[in-house]
């Protein structure tokens, strides 16, 4: 059985949840910790910077499927030929923070380009669908990375919401943009939505409700200071993941009952 075998069974039952080291990450030393955490929570996948030896190291350190992300068709070709077991056009955030926006011509032709880089490959493919641009060029841009057969798109938008409240209206405020977006791209198009950017414990219930099939969290974890706190933050999401998906099929036993 292959690694993405069982992140592809988590993601059908809409409960996987996969840990973000960072796009932009390679110190491979904290990006190791951080793929501990993952492993020691019980995650469905970690998620690494495009780096041959972080790739190394990360196989090497867990048995979960390790996705690569970097928005360079030739990073992600190496990825795959390192060993990723999916790679990731996206997890664009660390992006922004440097005042690039990339539009969704943009996307689809670095999607294209990769394609044709790793045909044959039957590695993971995971798309991020820009949170700033318009909901219309969301649902256009997922349309067509559907009818490419990509395997799974990932919402986002922190980055676009400018958070002025404490507390948890605060963190409501920042997962909003990326949560909303899952709903409008869950309902255009049939290939599994993971909702990302922004998402604490607190909101990978609304995450999860409002049609995704997988989290991504990255900065409630990747941005602690120990090992100790990462294990604890990325078990934290997995067990609100768990117990969302426990309720549910609580609800489905009554009503079969």
């Amino acid at each position: 059985m292959k690694r993405i075998d069982s992140f592809k069974r988590d993601l059908e039952a809409k409960r996987a949840v996969k840990i973000i080291a960072g796009i932009d990450n390679f110190d491979i030393n904290r990006v190791k910790n951080v793929v501990i955490a993952a492993d020691k929570a019980g995650a469905s996948a970690v998620d690494v910077a495009a780096s041959e030896e972080i790739i190394k190291m990360a196989k090497e350190t867990t048995t979960l499927p390790v996705f690569v992300s970097s928005i360079v068709p030739q990073d992600l070709a190496m990825a795959v030929n390192a060993g990723a077991d999916a790679i990731e056009i996206g997890n664009f955030d660390a992006l922004y923070k440097k005042g690039m926006r990339m539009s969704a011509d943009e996307i689809l032709d670095i999607v294209k380009e990769t394609l044709a880089l790793i045909d044959g490959s039957d590695v993971f493919v995971c798309v991020t669908v820009p949170g700033h641009i318009s909901i219309e060029s969301q649902i256009e841009l997922a349309r067509e990375l559907e009818a490419l057969n990509i395997d799974l798109i990932q919402t986002e938008g922190a980055a676009t919401v400018e958070t002025q409240s404490a507390g948890a209206r605060g963190l409501l405020e920042t997962a909003q943009v990326s949560i909303a977006n899952t709903i409008e791209l869950s309902r255009n198009v049939d290939i599994p939505v993971m909702t990302a950017s922004g998402l604490t414990t607190t909101t990978v219930a609304m995450a999860l409700a409002a049609g995704a099939s997988a989290v991504g969290v990255g900065s409630c974890v990747n941005k602690l200071g120990s090992d100790i706190e990462m294990i604890a933050a990325a078990s934290a999401i997995v067990e609100a993941v768990a117990s969302v998906r426990g309720s549910k099929e609580q609800e489905k036993e009554h009503v079969i009952a």
